[in-house]
């Protein structure tokens, strides 16, 4: 299927499975700047909607109401305005609408993640810290690693990545572990780690350009990016255990049940992202780096549905799970649309 923005080829069983789930999927892309939407139609093919927004990136979502989003300088709460049961026209049964902004400034905001409070929590990637948006300011640090001296607009170690776990923000990752400008750009091979949020702890070491920690059921999921690699860190031992292979850089990861839906990006030409272990990777393996999503069995390894997307769209940066939606739109600032969406708390 395919859209003015991006041709989209599903595996034969990916529409299957998300109906099956009694779920819908949401992509960023930054290097576009479009949010994408994919569900599943009353006809069962697939439904793909797709929003403006500067720089989109993490992306953190409530239940069947709430989505957030980090974008270039703000960051976005979409509600969903349809109350339950109800469709909108085409037959959409979720329509988010962006009704709060907190303005963050370019922070390079990256994973976004919810407490225990439903309140947003932010990896502000340039200040090398976690976040929460503030009333007065761009934002409230609330942790550093413990490498980083100080908070500067620096960027020192490309921190990215939020696990949380029963409510609070557990582990981070990061591309190293040093504490000047840009440091992390000498040591994208094998200077990625994991650090425990609430010990400030270093739980795993040597990964490449680590993205996407996520904790579920009771065990720690990491995209191990620059190797091509999604795997589980076992915390005892602080070894990294590779659960199956992805064909392109690897970052955005969401789990359900005994699943896992990685976000893949091709970006090879760009300096960030050549020159890894990736590339002899995919060498040895006789491919090309695909951009496009992943669902892969956490029993067995096997990648069992996926969706190559060509075009425009060359990288992914986050993907979340939408439980409990069919066929999601949502509604963004581009055209005239905003103006006439009015709904009146009952």
């Amino acid at each position: 299927m395919s859209t003015p923005q991006l041709e989209l080829n599903a595996s034969r069983q990916f529409v299957s499975w998300m109906r099956e789930m009694r779920l819908s999927l949401a992509f960023t892309t930054y290097q576009t700047g479009k949010l994408f939407l994919l569900g599943v139609r009353p006809d069962g093919k697939l439904s793909i909607f797709e929003r403006t927004f500067e720089r989109c990136m993490g992306l953190a979502v409530s239940g069947t109401q709430t989505l957030w989003m980090s974008t270039l300088y703000q960051l976005w709460r979409f509600e969903n305005a349809l109350p339950r049961g109800e469709s909108a026209p085409g037959g959409y049964d979720a329509f988010y609408v962006p009704q709060l902004a907190t303005t963050t400034g370019d922070v390079d905001a990256h994973d976004v993640a919810l407490d225990a409070d439903g309140s947003p929590v932010f990896v502000a990637t340039l200040f090398s810290c976690l976040a929460a948006p503030s009333e007065t300011h761009s934002f409230r640090p609330l942790w550093r690693p413990p490498w980083i001296s100080r908070l500067a607009a620096e960027d020192r170690c490309h921190m990215n990545g939020l696990a949380m776990r029963d409510g609070k923000p557990a582990f981070i990752t990061a591309v190293s572990t040093t504490d000047v400008h840009e440091g992390w750009r000498e040591h994208r091979q094998s200077g990625g780690v994991v650090c425990d949020v609430q010990s400030n702890e270093i739980v795993a070491r040597g990964l490449s350009m680590p993205h996407s920690p996520r904790w579920h059921n009771g065990q720690l999921y990491v995209l191990n990016s620059g190797a091509g690699e999604f795997g589980r860190v076992d915390l005892a031992t602080g070894k990294f255990e590779p659960i199956a292979f992805c064909p392109g850089y690897a970052r955005g990861l969401s789990l359900v049940g005994n699943f896992a839906v990685i976000g893949l990006s091709t970006c090879r030409e760009n300096r960030t992202f050549s020159g890894l272990p990736l590339d002899a990777a995919l060498e040895k393996k006789n491919v090309t780096p695909r951009c496009g999503v992943l669902v892969v069995d956490l029993r067995t390894g096997d990648v069992v549905h996926s969706i190559t997307i060509e075009g425009i769209v060359r990288e992914i940066y986050d993907v979340a799970i939408l439980p409990g939606v069919t066929m999601p739109s949502a509604l963004g600032l581009k055209t005239d649309e905003i103006r006439r969406t009015i709904t009146l708390e009952e």
